[in-house]
C-alpha cells in the first residue's frame, strides 16, 4: 500500500504552487480529487507546450489526479461540495485571501461540517496582513522578499531566478504542513488550518544572508557566479563550454592549486586564506581561467572530481534530462495521455518500502466527474441534472 492511500484531498487550485503540492501527495498515494470549472478548467490546461490540443506543462502537474468539474457558484455546486467536504480528509486551494469566504467555504465553515478536516490555503502574501488582499504571483513574490536583490551579477539590472521558484517552495511546504497536520490529528483527533504564502516561502531559504543582515546589518549584493563568501568557487570557462568548480574550505582550494598546477599561488601570500583570497578575486579567477579553457569540459570534471575538487557542468536543460545520473535516478518517466506518450518529471523523493508511483495520467476535464458524485450517493437522474443546470 502506497504511505498516503488513505488520505483524500479536495484540490481548488490552479496554475503552479497549489497543483504541485496536490502532486507530490498524489504521487505518493493520495486520492487527489481536481475540482475545476465547468467551461475551460485550468488556465494551464491551455498553456506551455500544447500538442494536439493538450499541454504537457499541464500533465507534468497534474498526474495521479481524477478531475471533477464544479460550479461552485451555483446552488447545486454549493451542495454538492458540502457533501464532498463532509468524506474527505484535506482541501487545498490557492485562491487569493477572500474568496472560498465569499463561497462560503473557508475553514470555519467547513469544520463545523467535518471537525477531522485539514484545511490548507496558499496565498501570495499570507492570509492577512498590509498586503493580502494584493494580486500575486512568482515574479512578484521573488522582489518583494530580496531574493532578487541577490540574484544576478553585480553589474546588472537585478533577475529573477529562471524557474518560477517561490511556487515550487510554497507547494512543498504546503504540502509539508498538510502531512504534519494529518499526523497532529491522529493525536487530537481534529483537523487543522493550515497556511503558506509564496513570500513566505521566498524569505525562508534566504539563509546565511539573512543571518548577516541580522548580525551586523549587511546588505547582501549580487555576485554573479561567485560566491559571497568562499574564493575560488564559481563559473569558470573550458575549451568547449563552461564548468562550475566549487572547492569548499582549504583543504579543497590546496587540492584544486595542486591539480591546475598553481602551486606557486597556494605559497603567494595574497592567497594564503579565504579571506585573502576574496580581497584578490579577480587576480584569482584569471588564473585559474587561464588554465581551465585549456582543455574541454568532459576533462576538468573527470579530472577535478577524481582530485577531490567538487565540479560539474552547465547543462543546458536538454543535457540535463538526457544526463545519465538523471535518468538513472528516472528523473523522467513516460506516460500514456490521450494523445498519445509524453515525458514528463520524475519522482525527487525516493522511499525504499513504499515508493511513489506513476498510477494515471493527468485527467480530461471532468474525466471523473460522474464516478465521483455516484461515489458520495448522487442518482444517475441527480448527476444528469446537475450537468443540464451547469452545475457540473
Amino acid at each position: 500500500m502506497m504511505p498516503l492511500a488513505h488520505i483524500k484531498i479536495l484540490d481548488l487550485t490552479r496554475f503552479v504552487a497549489g497543483p504541485f503540492c496536490t502532486q507530490l501527495l498524489a504521487d505518493m498515494g493520495a486520492e487527489v480529487i481536481k475540482i475545476e470549472s465547468p467551461d475551460r478548467g485550468d488556465e494551464t490546461r491551455y498553456q506551455a507546450a500544447v500538442v494536439n490540443g493538450e499541454s504537457w506543462y499541464f500533465a507534468g502537474l497534474n498526474r495521479n489526479k481524477k478531475s471533477l468539474t464544479l460550479d461552485l457558484k451555483s446552488k447545486e455546486g454549493k451542495e454538492i461540495f458540502r457533501r464532498l467536504a463532509r468524506e474527505v480528509d484535506v482541501v487545498v486551494e490557492n485562491f487569493r485571501p477572500g474568496v472560498m469566504r465569499n463561497f462560503g467555504f473557508d475553514y470555519e465553515k467547513l469544520s463545523e461540517l467535518n471537525p477531522r478536516l485539514i484545511y490548507c490555503g496558499i496565498s501570495g502574501f499570507g492570509k492577512d496582513g498590509p498586503y493580502a488582499l494584493r494580486p500575486a504571483f512568482d515574479f512578484i513574490a521573488q522582489g518583494l522578499s530580496g531574493f532578487m536583490s541577490i540574484t544576478g551579477f553585480p553589474d546588472r539590472e537585478p533577475v529573477r531566478t529562471g524557474i518560477p521558484i517561490s511556487d515550487s517552495v510554497a507547494g512543498i511546504y504546503a504540502a509539508f504542513g498538510i502531512l504534519a497536520a494529518v499526523v497532529a490529528r491522529t493525536k487530537t483527533g481534529r483537523g487543522q488550518e493550515v497556511q503558506t504564502s509564496l513570500v513566505d516561502a521566498m524569505v525562508s531559504i534566504l539563509s546565511y544572508l539573512s543571518a548577516e543582515y541580522f548580525a551586523w546589518g549587511k546588505i547582501p549584493q549580487r555576485f554573479g557566479n561567485d560566491h559571497p563568501v568562499l574564493c575560488p568557487y564559481g563559473t569558470f570557462p573550458a575549451a568547449d563550454g563552461y564548468i562550475n568548480i566549487a572547492p569548499s574550505g582549504e583543504h579543497m582550494w590546496e587540492r584544486l592549486a595542486q591539480a591546475l598546477g598553481l602551486t606557486d599561488l597556494a605559497r603567494d601570500p595574497r592567497f594564503q586564506t579565504n579571506a585573502l583570497r576574496l580581497q584578490n578575486r579577480e587576480e584569482l579567477n584569471r588564473r585559474v581561467t587561464e588554465i581551465t579553457s585549456r582543455k574541454p569540459m568532459a576533462e576538468w570534471i573527470e579530472f577535478l572530481n577524481k582530485e577531490g575538487v567538487p565540479c560539474g557542468p552547465i547543462n543546458h536543460l536538454g543535457q540535463a534530462l538526457e544526463d545519465p545520473q538523471i535518468q538513472h535516478q528516472k528523473m523522467v518517466l513516460t506516460v500514456d495521455q490521450p494523445t498519445g506518450k509524453m515525458r514528463i518529471l520524475g519522482f525527487p523523493v525516493k522511499l525504499s518500502e513504499t515508493p511513489a508511483a506513476l498510477q494515471r495520467p493527468a485527467p480530461k476535464l471532468g474525466e471523473h466527474t460522474g464516478e465521483i458524485l455516484a461515489g458520495i450517493g448522487f442518482s444517475e437522474n441527480q448527476i444528469q441534472e446537475f450537468k443540464r443546470k451547469g452545475a457540473v
